[in-house]
């Protein structure tokens, strides 16, 4: 089964030799590899062809930066394999990496498998024990959505294959018939999320059309993530502002009425705490409240739409703001 890798940079330049070379050592068959640059001001596109020399390589730089969203959705249009690999330039697939998520999609032939993640692990220091940097997402009441044992010491825990609310973007493969399925006029990615959150808001509308997402702890890869809640404050502003919208237009797409008042208390808390916390130390992200209210009416469009085309009760998504994870 050919897969598609999608690769999106921003100022990756020095990433992105160590991510292309670790796909010619990929067993699965990689059909196409395509690399959409987002303006990133570096040499990434001249890098990506150097690197990428006989990998059946596109690059697409782009004039301006549509984030991670934008710039996947334009990989994924010039992509046609039955599955596709989003990955990240900072991350480092283990060569059974593809070969082992295929595996448990074909594992599972009753169910409808829309995408299946693995054990992404942070390098290690010398000295240092490795750490856990996703196996799989996870929902709390409070409407966070976290990357399950992220941070924590890899002690050989969640070792088994389960069923999981959903996958980060930096490494997951995708059945292309579910993410067809899930967009909205062909964009698989919500273009408004820019950068951040924008997986969690695809996995939503994958389970509420009725596709599974699975994790499986035999696919490997390495990950070196820097956008961290405890780096915040070292992040750009840009990317606070939309992690900050982002977390609102979440719910505003996908939250119901039974939910709201189960995480109604949790939630408020919440809120107030990143209202008080962006009003005292962090004052550049206070256009997120503004974009919201300007642009209320396309999001309330746009969750109709999304409520309308739901297939599964929305007992069966809320469900996962109480379980981390399913045995399958």
């Amino acid at each position: 089964m050919p897969v598609a890798v999608c690769i999106v940079t921003y100022g990756s330049a020095t990433e992105l030799p160590g991510c292309l070379e670790s796909l010619r050592h990929l067993e699965a068959p990689v059909a196409e590899v395509v690399v959409v640059d987002c303006a990133g001001g570096d040499d990434s596109p001249q890098v990506a062809r150097e690197e990428g020399a006989g990998l059946p390589l596109e690059v697409v730089a782009l004039g301006e930066n549509r984030g991670f969203a934008g710039g996947m959705n334009v990989a994924i249009e010039r992509t046609r394999s039955p599955f596709v690999l989003s990955l990240n330039a900072d991350a480092r697939p283990e060569p059974d990496f593809v070969a082992r998520l295929l595996e448990r999609i074909e594992a599972h032939p009753g169910l409808a498998v829309g995408a299946v993640t693995g054990r992404l692990l942070r390098p290690a220091a010398p000295g240092e024990p490795r750490r856990l940097d996703a196996c799989g997402m996870r929902l709390v009441p409070t409407w966070r959505h976290l990357d399950r044992a992220s941070g924590e010491i890899d002690r050989g825990q969640l070792e088994r294959p389960e069923r999981v609310f959903g996958a980060t973007g930096a490494a997951t493969l995708f059945r292309r018939q579910a993410l067809l399925d899930a967009a909205l006029d062909g964009e698989v990615f919500d273009q408004a999320f820019h950068s951040f959150r924008e997986d969690a808001e695809l996995c939503f509308r994958l389970r509420e059309r009725g596709w599974e997402i699975l994790y499986e702890p035999r696919a490997v890869a390495e990950h070196r993530r820097w956008n961290l809640p405890e780096r915040r404050q070292a992040m750009p502003p840009a990317v606070n502002r939309h992690s900050l919208k982002n977390r609102y237009l979440l719910r505003a797409y996908h939250q119901t009425g039974r939910n709201f008042v189960r995480t109604f208390l949790p939630t408020l808390l919440r809120d107030l705490l990143a209202l008080g916390y962006v009003v005292l130390r962090e004052r550049s992200s206070l256009g997120a409240y503004g974009w919201l209210w300007h642009h209320r009416h396309e999001i309330h469009r746009r969750r109709r739409r999304i409520q309308a085309r739901r297939r599964v009760p929305a007992a069966e998504i809320d469900r996962w703001f109480w379980h981390a994870g399913e045995p399958l």
